[in-house]
């Protein structure tokens, strides 16, 4: 119990003193509220927004300079978390592979949207293709890594259920192979590092934090030049302000919304439209 009561004054101790105000009152609580969708409005009206100043096709790899670092549930419920505009984004490996996955956008009536759609590892028809390959320095060795994605056997069928003996029965050369597409690792086979760049920075401002308004701009570079092609700056609100809810980094508006399906992929999706992936033959 001593323990319990312990942590509980510390959460309290890191929580009441930046936001400032008392969530268990009404009037404060929904005076707050107002306080901060006007100043996230304000933000999303001036400042942020998508600006593309050149953009470079057939592009067949990047250099992603940052990685979105894995997050914990204490993280999603800080509201001086450095990654709270990209809270529902995918992390680590995820994040890389979105860089590599295929697009599909829903289609009816034979019309396909012109909303941005989820993207996937499975090659199908009508999708539009990644990158082939982005490359990471590893923060451990230094090493510049590259990254592609295949698809290998990692096992075989059982011969003995019902619907493989079906399968069997009707094809004797039907295919037993189990397949699964893997993200594949290793060092760079170039010299020099790739020409294009993605990097992002993650605004920590104490006095929009304690709005539970965050702010993040995406970075798209010419490493010969020295130009930025294009930059993304996103603002997000959070909907619960009472540090007492859970993980409200999971549970926000953002803007700009880009007209698309999900936030898992934000990065990739604002990416290739400037840095164009080459498509296949």
């Amino acid at each position: 119990m001593r323990i319990r009561v312990a942590l509980c004054f510390l959460v309290a101790s890191w929580a009441l003193p930046l936001v400032a105000y008392d969530p268990n009152n009404r009037a404060e609580y929904l005076a707050k509220v107002q306080e901060a969708k006007a100043y996230y409005q304000e933000k999303c009206d001036q400042v942020a927004g998508l600006r593309i100043y050149k953009t470079v096709p057939d592009v067949e790899g990047l250099l992603l300079l940052k990685v979105r670092p894995e997050r914990t549930d204490r993280q999603l419920a800080d509201p001086m978390w450095p990654g709270a505009a990209f809270g529902r984004e995918v992390y680590g490996d995820s994040y890389i592979t979105s860089f590599l996955g295929y697009e599909y956008r829903a289609v009816k009536d034979g019309v396909v949207s012109s909303w941005r759609g989820y993207i996937n590892v499975d090659k199908r028809p009508g999708g539009l293709p990644g990158y082939r390959w982005v490359e990471v320095i590893d923060e451990k060795d230094g090493q510049r890594y590259r990254y592609s994605g295949s698809v290998k056997v990692v096992g075989k069928k059982d011969t003995t259920a019902y619907n493989v003996q079906l399968a069997l029965k009707k094809d004797p050369d039907y295919d037993l192979n189990v397949y699964r597409w893997s993200l594949d690792k290793s060092l760079s086979p170039s010299k020099t590092p790739p020409r294009y760049a993605v990097t992002f920075e993650d605004h920590v401002i104490p006095e929009e934090r304690a709005l539970w308004v965050a702010s993040s701009t995406i970075k798209v570079l010419d490493l010969q030049t020295r130009e930025v092609l294009g930059e993304m700056t996103r603002y997000a609100i959070s909907y619960i302000h009472s540090p007492r809810q859970s993980m409200p980094w999971l549970n926000h508006s953002i803007c700009p919304t880009m007209q698309m399906t999900g936030d898992l992929n934000s990065s990739r999706k604002f990416v290739d439209q400037i840095l164009i992936p080459k498509k296949e033959n």
